[in-house]
């Protein structure tokens, strides 16, 4: 199997509620594959593998198993749900966000019977410390330092048919973004031994597929994958990348190299990714109050995400379910106004 193949059918590849020896062995034919697909070259290299891979597959499944329930996203409910209006200034802006997500449109129309999605919702999450006025056992104080979080950079990019599918994606999207890992810190082991020159442009195109192709977290909490134009050029780039991979020589104490440094990433997987609950009491100006506050106060409850590996990267982020009837058509092409600038 190539490594185009490997983007296709992704909720297949990982099933959180039931680990199979079918599925370990595909992760780890997926770990070879997206890394070097020469490591299946040395002795007992699938043996070797498996208890690291086995390894990330528990805490994927922890992980995957702990995040909430989704909750419903719509302009209709913004109102009346203190979440939604921290994370978003004014209900227009829900609309907004679901529309320009490309994977959501697709899902709707690939199921056209589907009336309700699942999706990550994530966001960048700033705080930023400020003076204001707090209310205190009834008594106005003024220049009190108070801490104000604000949520921005709203993105919708893994999406599910349902609750399962979702996870299922999130736990490959994980999967993916530390073999990202490992290709880069390989790929910067060559540079720094200087050997194999002719192999490292090679990694260096499997790693932008790898980070633009799909919907990994690169493309979840960062830039959107890449244009459909700059995506075929990289699967042509890689169609010839696995030819000349399957031909190149190279040292087994290279190759033994990589193998370990891809088993070191995938036996601490928890070193790349950490993701915790947070939970934050926050005025109607999305200003944090502590426990004597006697101000207004709404319970605000979602997910934080740091990524650690290169580059470091830090999000907020919930479950959502989506009303088909929630996302706005796409707008048409003025043809008329557009002729002007031609």
């Amino acid at each position: 199997m190539g490594i185009l193949d490997w983007f296709k059918n992704r909720p297949a590849q990982f099933d959180p509620d039931r680990v199979s020896d079918e599925m370990i062995r595909g992760a780890v034919d997926k770990a070879i594959a997206l890394t070097n697909p020469r490591l299946k070259l040395l002795p007992h290299c699938h043996k070797r593998l498996t208890p690291s891979v086995e390894t990330t597959i528990e805490f994927l499944r922890a992980l995957v198993q702990s995040l909430p329930a989704a909750r419903p996203l719509s302009s209709a409910v913004w109102a009346s749900d203190p979440a939604l209006r921290a994370f978003f200034v004014s209900p227009s802006d829900i609309p907004a966000v679901l529309g320009s997500s490309d994977n959501l449109r697709t899902l709707f129309d690939k199921f056209p019977g589907l009336d309700e999605a699942y999706l990550v919702l994530g966001m960048a999450l700033k705080e930023q410390r400020v003076f204001g006025i707090a209310l205190h056992g009834g008594m106005v104080q003024r220049d009190v330092a108070q801490t104000s979080v604000s949520f921005s950079d709203h993105r919708a990019r893994f999406c599910g048919g349902d609750d399962s599918r979702l996870r299922r994606v999130a736990g490959v999207g994980v999967y993916e973004y530390l073999l990202a890992q490992a290709l880069s810190e390989i790929g910067e082991e060559r540079v720094e031994r200087q050997e194999l020159q002719a192999s490292r442009s090679l990694i260096r195109a499997r790693l932008r597929l790898l980070q633009q192709h799909g919907p990994g977290l690169g493309s979840m909490f960062g830039d959107a994958p890449a244009a459909a134009s700059e995506q075929a050029g990289l699967q042509a780039q890689l169609l010839e990348n696995e030819r000349q991979l399957e031909v190149m020589g190279g040292s087994e104490s290279v190759l033994e190299a990589e193998l370990e440094c891809l088993k070191a990433l995938l036996d601490n997987p928890q070193r790349y990714l950490h993701v915790e609950p947070r939970h934050l009491r926050l005025s109607k100006m999305n200003v944090v109050l502590d426990e004597a506050s006697t101000e207004a106060a709404a319970d605000v409850d979602f997910c934080f995400a740091e990524l650690r590996g290169s580059p470091p990267m830090q999000r907020a982020f919930v479950l959502a379910r989506v009303a088909r009837s929630e996302v706005p058509a796409p707008q048409a092409i003025n043809f008329a106004d557009a002729s002007r600038y031609l």
